[in-house]
């Protein structure tokens, strides 16, 4: 009997092993970037979009509700998540420098893939391109092969847009038939072509592989199939809940959407700055569009799951969704990214990994059918995999390190310029492993936005590096949004803890949009004071948790909240 007992208990260890080392095998990844994506996706909980494919993609997967990237701008939050460091380290607050010359040679998320055996590939918007990313896309370091572009990108902002009078314009809204386009297509659909061949390519292949796809859309100019705005009538539109700059909103919290005034259909319209309002029925068109460019960009990623599946790559391959930053849709008076609001710093994150988020599926079963966005049937987002408490983009690298089988790396030194692997994130790979039991009021995103001055002006959406003169710090928790103003030297890439510019506080509780602006003139001196008191040793980061949790704690004794 004894020994019947060690032979169960030995068989019970020896299959553990197994189903720890099955888990951690080496997988391949396949890592989807949409550009200016914000959680307008059914299972965001958005009644209005159109997001089967993606909501298809979800309902197998581990959703994080409340991720937040770390600048609201395309090249600045690419490179942090990429390299698993905040802004203040990559030094990339524009689109104007290489973070290997201009801050420390980190290694990148493919990069360590690659080192580690993995065969690299880049297709589309993954690193900014140009300068930010040296011009290659970080090629040789982070890929196996240069990364590719579309060839139909060129086009993109030229006038390719037929307007009212029959002319071409390049307008900011730009339906179009995709016939009549260059070369018959567009961008996404020629990345999806590309991706789609060389998953073919590496099917048969021995070598695990990392390909990362890089979706234009719904980035402006919505130069989209113009079959997608029938999804959404322009009677059915709404216009945002909040739609005019709350009154208590720091002039320098406020971006003037200057990329969006640039377009030909937009001057037409003669709007004031900064705060001149969009007329309201191009409001509505703006919206249409934006979801319609949404719908568009799924079905790509349709096409392109529906051919992992296909080529029966789906029980080996993890998938990651996630986008750079969100985009304002008329929230707070505001268009485009460019602030510290969460319409503009929430993002989808989504991992599907086999075996953990879903069970693995015999070879002839589609595990993700292209569903036609078009068709009538309606699709619904349900999966109980769902993560509420805080996560940042900088958790993307060490999380899909430790979940593809690799080593994560270790957390980043408090300066860490001259370490070339670290990461200023967390590994999530504890939230696969156990079920939320609720959320977690001290966890933290951190997120940042550069101002050029105290009140709006034409730069204050993207300042170079030299026009710097304020940095926006926001902390941002389940209760609470908390943002610093704060003096910075370009030059010396120093903040002035002590020089209080400007403070929002907004309780989420009673003012989920983020319109009602609590934090007072009291508060900035008190603030001041409390700052200059604390360590120099101190991080920003928890500098600014402290205050916030005085701040937060006199004002729950002020309202009898606990």
């Amino acid at each position: 009997m004894c020994k019947l007992v060690r032979i169960c208990l030995f068989l019970l260890v020896l299959h553990s092993l197994i189903v720890a080392v099955v888990a951690r095998e080496k997988s391949n990844v396949l890592f989807i970037v949409a550009d200016d994506l914000r959680t307008s996706l059914g299972c965001y909980g958005d009644s209005l979009v159109k997001s089967p494919n993606i909501d298809q993609l979800a309902s197998k997967s581990q959703v994080f509700l409340n991720a937040y990237a770390q600048q609201a701008v395309c090249a600045p939050s690419r490179t942090s998540m990429l390299t698993s460091r905040r802004p203040d380290t990559t030094r990339l607050y524009d689109f104007n420098s290489y973070w290997r010359v201009h801050s420390g040679n980190y290694t990148t998320l493919p990069e360590h893939f690659k080192s580690r055996g993995y065969f690299t590939m880049s297709v589309g918007k993954v690193f900014h391109p140009g300068i930010a990313s040296n011009h290659t896309d970080d090629y040789p370091y982070s890929w196996s092969i240069p990364a590719y572009h579309p060839a139909s990108f060129r086009f993109e902002k030229k006038k390719m847009c037929k307007g009212e009078d029959g002319k071409l314009h390049a307008n900011l809204l730009c339906a179009v038939n995709v016939t009549e386009q260059p070369g018959g297509t567009l961008p996404d659909m020629e990345s999806t072509d590309e991706a789609v061949r060389l998953l073919k390519s590496r099917a048969s292949e021995d070598v695990p592989f990392f390909l990362a796809v890089g979706f234009h859309k719904p980035h402006i100019p919505f130069r989209i199939p113009q079959e997608y705005l029938s999804l959404y009538p322009l009677d059915q539109m709404t216009l945002a809940p909040d739609p005019d700059v709350p009154k208590l909103l720091p002039p320098i919290a406020y971006n003037p959407w200057m990329d969006i005034r640039k377009r030909d259909d937009v001057q037409k319209l003669n709007i004031s700055f900064p705060y001149g309002p969009i007329p309201k029925d191009f409001q509505l068109r703006i919206r249409q569009h934006y979801y319609a460019a949404v719908s568009y960009m799924d079905a790509q990623v349709g096409r392109l799951l529906s051919a992992l599946s296909d080529l029966g790559l789906a029980d080996s391959t993890m998938v990651v969704f996630a986008s750079d930053h969100g985009w304002s849709l008329g929230e707070h008076g505001e268009w485009a990214k460019y602030s510290n609001f969460d319409v503009a710093t929430r993002v989808p994150l989504i991992f599907y990994i086999p075996g953990v988020t879903a069970v693995r599926h015999h070879l002839e079963e589609s595990t993700f059918p292209f569903i036609d966005v078009f068709s009538q049937s309606k699709h619904s987002f349900t999966n109980d995999r769902v993560i509420r408490n805080m996560v940042e983009l900088v958790d993307v690298f060490p999380t899909v390190s430790y979940m593809a089988g690799l080593r994560a790396p270790e957390p980043c030194p408090d300066v860490s310029f001259q370490v070339k692997l670290c990461t200023d994130g967390d590994n999530l790979a504890h939230t696969f492993r156990h079920r939320e039991r609720g959320v977690d009021a001290e966890e933290i995103a951190f997120s940042q936005y550069p101002r050029p001055a105290d009140t709006p002006q034409v730069n204050s959406d993207l300042p170079d590096l030299k026009d710097i003169k304020v940095m926006g710090y926001t902390l941002r928790t389940w209760d609470y949004r908390y943002t610093l103003w704060l003096g910075y030297n370009p030059k010396t890439f120093q903040v002035n803890v002590t020089d209080v510019h400007a403070g929002e506080l907004y309780m989420l509780e009673d003012d989920p949009g983020q319109d009602k602006n609590v934090y007072s003139d009291s508060d900035h001196r008190t603030m001041t004071k409390k700052m200059d008191s604390l360590p120099h040793t101190l991080s920003l980061k928890m500098r600014m948790k402290l205050q916030f949790l005085y701040l937060t704690a006199g004002m729950k004794r002020s309202t009898g909240r606990t």
